[in-house]
């Protein structure tokens, strides 16, 4: 039975976009593993709390994600 971790930075998506990436990556696995494993496909978002995520020494936010989505 696979497990996939997904870890965001909290307040990053919305209950519904973290929905989207459960139902998503489990569809994926399932397309490599077979229909009969999707009862026991386990996906668990994380969310980490803002500034406890750093790209380049770099603290993160909820705010500083928003803008590099915006391009």
């Amino acid at each position: 039975m696979p497990l996939v971790d997904i870890q965001v930075i909290k307040n990053v998506f919305t209950p519904e976009q973290k929905g989207q990436l459960i139902e998503k990556v489990t569809d994926a696995m399932i397309s490599v593993e077979g229909e009969a494993m999707r009862g026991v496909t386990w996906v668990r978002v994380h969310e980490i709390e803002e500034g406890n995520w750093a790209i380049g020494g770099t603290r993160l936010t909820a705010a500083d994600l928003h803008r590099m989505a915006q391009g």
